[in-house]
């Protein structure tokens, strides 16, 4: 299997810059996994096409201001560090630029001094450990001097901060969002409980890993980096009784689609607790949990791309995005949605 096979084509003025002002008014391609027919509607409409007993899956990570921008102390030269992973003692794993001009022993300077790092050292794929000192507390004090980490294809400054996290966000430590969530409003959230449909909330970080570029030919050796997941027994008993039941399992997004895959076993049931998984889904994988995927449109070559034709079939997918870009669909993180499903 190669990469090139999940190549198209999308014209740059496809790729949605902003936010619309109504999170749910998107539009939402249908699209069934089995005969890869596609219907076209609003996202406001999506509680039509959910039924009681379903159980929707949400991620409820919180993004944090990851991109901060400082100079080394050294020289005074500007330096941008996005940190992707939180380990012990107040060092992160970071991405720094420039890269060779952070070797260890540089230390960074943040703020005026508000707050001081130094680089220790260099680990996997150049990703640069640093430790970092303040007076105070970290989190206030990122919310301060750090950015939202905006994927680089968007351009356009964000004006509100939280138009890049979910209603629902509640723990802190992404470096994106898990962005097939940004459609639901607090009040379609309400309507589909109100109709019979369990929401299990689980929690993944979500890493640069998911969204680093598969650099090799063949994609069976293409390497995830890992991210922190947590499972907990409610989330994993409603998961549970929902296939007990005959339900559906409707993940929202890839993350929590690779949670749930990640905590369940052999026989499809999802165990509570937490750790790093480096699950990496692509054609040829058999799901276990999850049945239906709401989901956006992603980048060509891309690992999501691969998870998502792994679902429904690479074909199916590949005919789908060839429509999606003749109706001028809005593609990537602030765009339009797919439900994979199983009847349209």
């Amino acid at each position: 299997m190669k990469t090139a096979d999940f190549a198209y084509d999308l014209p740059e003025e496809l790729i949605a810059q902003d936010p619309l002002q109504d999170r749910a008014s998107s539009r939402l391609m249908l699209l069934d996994k089995k005969t890869g027919e596609r219907k076209h509607t609003n996202f406001h409409h999506i509680i039509d096409y959910l039924k009681k007993g379903d159980c929707l899956v949400i991620n409820d990570t919180k993004v944090i201001p990851a991109r901060l921008i400082g100079e080394r102390a050294q020289t005074g030269g500007k330096v941008e560090v996005l940190l992707l992973k939180r380990k012990e003692n107040n060092i992160w794993e970071t991405l720094v630029k420039p890269g060779k001009k952070a070797r260890p022993g540089t230390e960074l300077v943040f703020g005026g001094g508000l707050l001081k790092a130094k680089v220790l050292e260099v680990v996997e794929e150049g990703n640069r450990l640093i430790q970092f000192q303040y007076d105070g507390i970290f989190e206030e004090i990122l919310d301060q001097l750090g950015q939202m980490p905006l994927p680089p294809y968007i351009t356009h400054e964000l004006k509100d901060k939280n138009r890049y996290q979910t209603v629902y966000a509640k723990y802190e430590g992404s470096a994106a969002a898990p962005t097939a969530g940004l459609h639901f409003t607090e009040e379609l959230l309400r309507a589909i409980e109100q109709k019979g449909i369990a929401i299990a909330r689980v929690t993944l970080h979500v890493g640069l890993g998911t969204f680093r570029p598969v650099k090799v030919d063949d994609v069976t050796q293409h390497h995830m980096h890992t991210e922190f997941y947590r499972v907990s027994q409610e989330a994993a008993d409603t998961i549970n009784s929902t296939k007990a039941n005959g339900g559906r399992v409707i993940c929202v997004g890839t993350t929590s689609c690779r949670t749930i895959e990640s905590a369940a076993d052999e026989n499809g049931l999802v165990t509570a607790g937490e750790g790093d998984t480096d699950i990496f889904i692509y054609p040829g994988y058999s799901f276990k949990v999850l049945d239906c995927l709401v989901t956006n449109f992603h980048l060509p070559e891309s690992t999501l791309l691969m998870l998502v034709s792994a679902l429904a079939g690479k074909d199916h997918i590949m005919d789908a995005y060839k429509e999606a870009v003749e109706m001028k669909y809005r593609f990537f993180s602030f765009g339009d949605a797919m439900f994979i499903t199983d009847e349209i």
